[in-house]
């Protein structure tokens, strides 16, 4: 989970709801520059079971929402524009939907994922913290001659997720059973303007509320008020997306690793592949297309060790148990609280990333044994 962290000249940022973590209980560590709570008092484990169970409440306010405002009035205009920075179908988003995508450099390497919704007359994005500067910047110089590049800082993010989410925002939200994955748009949510999708970083059904920043806090204590609902914090975000198998950027997904790699081939949509109407065009285009044709050398894939302990992130992966030369490393991994085992994702050879293909990873010295593994490693419940 490691992210860049403010140095003595940045001092630690704070979302809407640091008061509300302290006061809560909340155990406060730096996070992409920010001060976040890694976790509450029931504790990582607990936190990650409650989720699964019934329903967390998460803070991601430290995450970036931009919206991207065509001068010409006409939506499609942003998204044509944004399809030279992405490799995703941007136009084809029907108004009160959104889509997963990543920024692309001339390599083909990934500058940082986001999703991106059609609001009907401008496209909003959110973006990851770290890189939230940088991806306003690309935006701004990509986009400036035919839209508005305009960061929603007044705005707190918050994700309610796990399967009773829907049946707790309901009590606020009329609209909220109604929607289905990934519809997204404007919402009233008890009695506040919101923009509101059903989507998440847990693998569960749920959703992100964008808030304004200094409602924030009454709007999260009244989710709170529900008994089915528990703060979460980072920890358990981490565990729960680890066994969702989404990437984390930074760590599963960064600058010298493409979408083709990252196993995200899924998120490129034809008509930007070769032979679609919209083939390329992005940057890195002509790499990425390449490995869709011909395949890439390496993937990203699920892990599962045979034994109890973890593999965490930065073990070094071996082909055989007394083989010297490295193939790949684990990119995150740790304990699935669902599953009540260790898994793990990484980079191996292409020739290697077949289901229950054994491997080895270094564990302070040891070669311990693990297999490739579908993921995600926890069924999803997503309301399509």
């Amino acid at each position: 989970m490691a992210e860049p962290v403010a140095t003595p000249a940045s001092p630690l940022k704070r979302t809407p709801l640091y008061a509300l973590h302290v006061s809560l209980g909340g155990k406060m560590v730096p996070f992409a520059g920010y001060e976040m709570p890694v976790q509450y008092a029931p504790g990582v484990l607990k936190e990650h079971l409650h989720t699964r169970a019934a329903a967390g409440l998460f803070d991601v306010s430290h995450m970036g929402q931009v919206a991207v405002v065509p001068k010409s009035g006409t939506v499609a205009d942003a998204a044509a524009a944004l399809e030279r920075l992405v490799p995703q179908d941007i136009i084809g988003i029907p108004p009160g939907r959104q889509r997963y995508a990543q920024f692309t450099n001339a390599e083909g390497g990934i500058l940082d994922d986001l999703m991106v919704a059609n609001f009907g007359e401008h496209l909003v994005l959110v973006v990851n913290a770290a890189c939230k500067d940088a991806d306003i910047q690309l935006l701004r110089d990509g986009l400036s001659g035919v839209c508005d590049v305009q960061p929603l800082a007044d705005r707190a993010l918050l994700a309610l997720q796990g399967p009773k989410a829907a049946s707790v925002l309901a009590k606020f939200c009329a609209d909220a059973e109604a929607m289905r994955f990934m519809d997204a748009g404007p919402r009233n949510v008890d009695g506040l303007t919101c923009y509101v999708s059903r989507s998440g970083y847990t693998g569960e059904d749920g959703y992100e509320v964008s808030v304004p920043a200094d409602k924030a806090e009454q709007l999260a204590e009244a989710l709170l008020s529900d008994k089915d609902v528990l703060p979460i914090g980072l920890g358990a975000r981490d565990s729960l997306r680890l066994e969702a198998g989404l990437c984390l950027y930074g760590h599963d997904i960064d600058t010298a690793t493409t979408p083709v790699e990252a196993a995200l081939e899924w998120s490129v949509q034809k008509v930007r592949r070769s032979g679609g109407a919209r083939a390329g065009g992005f940057p890195g285009a002509g790499k990425i297309l390449a490995q869709f044709d011909s395949g890439a050398a390496r993937r990203r894939v699920g892990l599962k060790p045979e034994g109890r302990a973890p593999v965490r992130e930065g073990a070094t992966l071996f082909a055989t148990a007394d083989s010297a030369e490295p193939i790949g490393k684990v990119t995150s991994g740790g304990f699935g609280p669902t599953l009540n085992a260790p898994v793990a994702m990484g980079y191996v050879p292409t020739a290697l990333s077949a289901l229950d293909t054994v491997l080895f990873a270094d564990v302070r010295g040891q070669r311990l044994p693990l297999r490739v593994a579908a993921t995600p490693f926890v069924p999803n419940t997503y309301k399509r």
